[in-house]
């Protein structure tokens, strides 16, 4: 087998794990009424049957003051569907463990809209949520403690297999942990052991209530990398002291801290992070201990697990998002299917993207994930039809993979040399290199499911009446819509597209107008000026990055200030001339002029490609507009697009 150490079983506890991948805890979003719904049955049901070997679902609140939107283990009505829950992941020899958490001072919600009254082990602010929390009474202690127990009881009534006490990103226990976060002058603050207290509290409680085979885990980021946060050195010296008690059955590491804009970034790492690199923390614990250590941090493909395990690094390797993009990895891996392993890119827009919006989580990659019920497997034609996709891009690429596999005969044409259509711009701005994966991973797609793919091949009307296809799927795309910038003529304006494609220069003073706040302007901006030029980035919307998951904006945005580009907010492109641009501020409406500019870069909104629909008036088939031909927007609504297009034809 190509994955020895991963394809191996475990035990944790009296808990034996068939193999060492693990699906940690993460929220999908598809709770009803803070209970497992279907959907989240489904999800959890899929990747199970994929062949992960442990299932960690999703923190789960304790106690009432935890924020809303959390699975409600509080209640003694989630046993019956945490109970449906266990018994479908059960079914594929698969494990079930259940989070136990607790945000203090990190709580972000409310049932009716107002800010909570938020616990914490001392009222210290944090800057990311900008909540003052309430300085927890002993008694307030007590409750929670006693909520921890009865949670996991629940979860053990459930059948659940153990539970995880939730540590990680600044939780609150870790609050509990932190000498700069508690302040307290009880049996709870001050030297290591007092703070220790509450978490030991915490784990006597779970093991009195629980009979004794369920598996009691916890959960600690080995580093929060905040200015304010737990430092690796006290998180091996807790992780230690409690291996040294015999209190816990394993560890679960990761890394970073919700509380702060740049230690967040850890929490979900998007590409500009190195695959695994959060392993070196969870080895250095790993030297410590005597029980079972997970990882999780940017592990996405099976070699980056093994390579991890092989350097004694950890015993499990958590691959949440590579389970999101593809539940069917851990069985690809062990049969030897690694090329057909769709990877995840780590672009973080439909997972934790979704989660933060409160949003089922998907992939945009995969967009069956979380649609499960409705996409469980293509289901076949009833009469294959021949079909015709105009247009490589990733909308069309998904239609003509998912269309094949129900049986038509497709015929893909790209009037481009090679597949891809944006996403190969996409890849082409720094540190986003990875993007183009989606690529490769279509095309495989594609190959295995036997489409007839043509590049260099424009679709015409007239090629639609000599290859008399039964349908025509439309994924033509969007091409830059040309800008109504007054004094264009007299200075020097670039479209992002030909910057991207190498079809065009800037000078070397360059304002980027970013019209989309999405991942272009900021990307255009950091090739600029890494490639030596002074960069102002204005911006038509409140801040760089608007429209990205926050995680990356906030990383992003920082990267821009390390590299001294200045960002102009609520900046509309009004004019040009040989040395300055012209912006209206979006609010105000007065101007915002910029002097001393060579080239105008503009990342402006593009326009439909809707030639070839309007020459198919005419056509007798079955004619599906999808992607940016339809109405631009992203690569994930385009893929989307694609799934439903070719599951429809």
């Amino acid at each position: 087998m190509a994955f020895p150490l991963l394809f191996s079983s475990i035990r944790i506890g009296a808990c034996e794990v068939r193999n060492r991948i693990v699906s940690t805890g993460h929220m999908t979003c598809m709770l009803r009424d803070g209970l497992p719904s279907d959907d989240m049955i489904a999800y959890h049901a899929a990747r199970a049957a994929g062949g992960v070997g442990l299932i960690v679902t999703e923190a789960s609140a304790v106690h009432a003051s935890v924020a809303p939107l959390h699975l409600a283990a509080h209640r003694d009505d989630c046993i019956a569907p945490l109970g449906r829950l266990a018994e479908a992941v059960h079914a594929y020899d698969c494990r079930v463990f259940g989070q136990l958490g607790h945000g203090g001072r990190r709580h972000t919600g409310s049932d009716d809209g107002t800010r909570p009254v938020t616990l914490a082990p001392s009222a210290i602010g944090d800057e990311r949520f900008h909540n003052t929390p309430r300085a927890m009474t002993e008694a307030e202690i007590a409750e929670v403690v006693v909520g921890f127990g009865a949670a996991a009881a629940r979860y053990e009534a459930a059948g659940y297999d153990g539970v995880e006490i939730l540590a990680s990103h600044h939780a609150l226990a870790a609050q509990f942990l932190n000498s700069r976060l508690n302040r307290r002058g009880d049996a709870y603050g001050g030297a290591f052991d007092n703070r220790l207290r509450f978490l030991r509290e915490v784990i006597a409680e779970i093991r009195a209530r629980l009979r004794g085979r369920t598996v009691v885990g916890l959960r600690i980021s080995g580093d929060e990398m905040s200015h304010d946060g737990l430092t690796a050195e006290e998180v091996i010296e807790a992780c230690a002291a409690l291996d040294a008690e015999r209190a816990l059955d394993y560890l679960s590491v990761t890394a970073g801290a919700m509380s702060g804009l740049a230690s967040s970034v850890h929490v979900v790492p998007p590409m500009f992070l190195d695959p695994g690199y959060v392993a070196p923390l969870a080895g250095a614990i790993r030297a410590r201990v005597s029980v079972p250590v997970m990882v999780a941090g940017r592990i996405n493909q099976p070699q980056i697990a093994e390579r991890v395990l092989t350097d004694g690094q950890a015993d499990l390797c958590g691959m949440t998002r590579a389970l999101i993009c593809d539940p069917e990895l851990p069985l690809k891996a062990a049969t030897g299917r690694v090329d057909d392993i769709r990877a995840c890119i780590g672009c973080n827009q439909a997972c934790i993207g979704h989660m933060q919006k409160g949003y089922p989580i998907s992939c945009i990659q995969h967009p069956e994930t979380g649609r499960e019920r409705a996409f469980a497997a293509p289901a076949p034609a009833s009469r294959p039809r021949r079909v015709l996709v105009a247009g490589g891009g990733p909308a069309g690429m998904k239609a003509a993979a998912v269309a094949a596999a129900r049986g038509h005969d497709v015929i893909l044409c790209e009037r481009a040399p090679r597949l891809g259509g944006q996403a190969l711009l996409a890849q082409a701005l720094p540190r986003r290199e990875e993007f183009g994966g989606i690529v490769a991973n279509l095309a495989r797609e594609m190959e295995a499911t036997g489409v007839d793919a043509r590049t260099d091949t424009e679709v015409t009307a007239e090629r639609v009446a000599a290859l008399s296809p039964d349908a025509v799927i439309l994924a033509t795309g969007a091409a830059p819509r040309p800008a109504a910038i007054e004094g264009a003529g007299e200075g020097h304006v670039v479209d992002a597209w030909e910057l991207l494609s190498g079809r065009a220069r800037t000078g070397a003073r360059v304002v980027v107008a970013d019209g989309r706040c999405d991942w272009i302007g900021l990307g255009l901006a950091e090739k600029l000026v890494r490639e030596g030029c002074h960069v102002r980035l204005a911006v038509n919307g409140t801040v760089a990055g608007e429209m990205l998951q926050t995680y990356m904006r906030d990383h992003w945005v920082g990267v821009m200030h390390k590299l001294g580009v200045e960002i102009i907010a609520y900046a509309r492109p009004f004019g040009v001339d040989a040395e300055t641009a012209y912006f209206t501020h979006t609010a105000s409406g007065e101007p915002i002029i910029l002097e001393d500019v060579d080239t105008l870069v503009l990342a402006l909104a593009p326009a439909p490609r809707s030639a070839l629909e309007h020459a198919l008036a005419g056509f007798a088939g079955a004619l599906f507009p999808i992607g940016d031909c339809l109405a631009p927007r992203t690569c994930e609504e385009a893929v989307l697009d694609g799934l439903e297009a070719g599951s429809r034809v």
